[in-house]
């Protein structure tokens, strides 16, 4: 079964995400990002954790790659830590930082594992938070510069390249639900957010490429196939909107070169959209954003039954 399910050329692997395994939160000049911020809010994390020490893979990087060798893994996908190159999210490079990512990208080719870099899991620079974070123009082409400088230092030696991980998350629970950092509440800012992420992804792509000539890039989503509750006339319109936030907003503009004209229109609704609209997406965004990538990531955990809540 297993075999006929995961062919020859199915690739077995494991991921880690750079603030929940790294620590050294302080270590060789890494900055705040928001996550570190947003811990030390009272109430935002239940059990009162941070990323501070972690797992401690900034120094015991060399035995967790033994571990992973030992598990039979040959490929490693991990995430750069952005406040780590960039402590102000721009401006002079952390060296400390860059050298971490080279041994760490040295150690795993010496032990036989493919590197596989994710450039975002969601830890902004806590710096370009305080001027406004994802939801302007400038944090979109601030990434833009921070993969420029990561792909130059690295595209020597890794080939596979994410930009980023679950957009929806780091701007639907970090911009409008205020469940992860950097805890905002504000529709308006979560869609805008969520533009600017896929604007910056679309920007890096050919940059990417450019400094690494063997480069497949791509992008990773957590898309939720949903089905309606009924047959009820508002249980498929809750679908239709659902569908729209979780799959359709983020495949359309990847795939189909715009948004989904009914999404456009549900968000525009919303009080915060008041006077000033969609104006962040600005001419030429949608055709950046679709730019030709080599793969679509999935980070799938379930599906969706979805019934209207008046």
């Amino acid at each position: 079964m297993t075999k006929d399910v995961f062919k020859d050329s199915f690739i077995w692997g494991t991921a880690t995400s750079s603030y929940q395994i790294e620590g050294a939160a302080q270590d060789d000049g890494r900055g705040d990002s928001i996550w570190d911020t947003f811990c030390k809010v009272p109430g935002a994390i239940d059990d009162k954790s941070n990323g501070d020490v972690a797992c401690d893979h900034y120094n015991r990087y060399a035995d967790d790659i033994s571990m992973i060798r030992n598990l039979g893994f040959k490929y490693y996908r991990f995430s750069i830590a952005w406040p780590r190159v960039f402590p102000k999210g721009a401006g002079p490079v952390q060296a400390e930082g860059l050298d971490f990512y080279s041994r760490l990208v040295d150690e795993l080719l010496k032990n036989n594992i493919t590197p596989c870099v994710t450039l975002y899991h969601w830890d902004l620079p806590q710096t370009l938070e305080d001027k406004g974070g994802w939801p302007i123009r400038d944090t979109a082409l601030a990434f833009v510069d921070y993969a420029d400088t990561v792909s130059r230092h690295l595209g020597d030696r890794v080939n596979l390249w994410t930009t980023h991980n679950e957009p929806w998350c780091a701007s639907m629970l970090g911009y409008h639900q205020g469940r992860h950092a950097p805890g905002r509440t504000n529709l308006r800012d979560a869609v805008a957010a969520s533009h600017h992420m896929l604007l910056s992804h679309g920007l890096s792509v050919p940059v990417i490429r450019n400094n690494v000539p063997n480069a497949k890039v791509g992008i990773v989503l957590n898309p939720v196939p949903g089905i309606p509750a009924s047959t009820s006339e508002a249980d498929h319109d809750a679908h239709r909107k659902f569908d729209g936030e979780f799959n359709r907003w983020y495949l359309d503009a990847l795939y189909k070169g715009h948004y989904p004209e009914d999404m456009l229109e549900h968000f525009s609704a919303d009080e915060t959209f008041e006077n000033k609209g969609t104006e962040f997406i600005q001419d030429g965004d949608n055709e950046a954003i679709a730019a030709a990538t080599d793969f679509l990531g999935i980070n799938y955990y379930s599906r969706a039954i979805i019934a209207a809540d008046p």
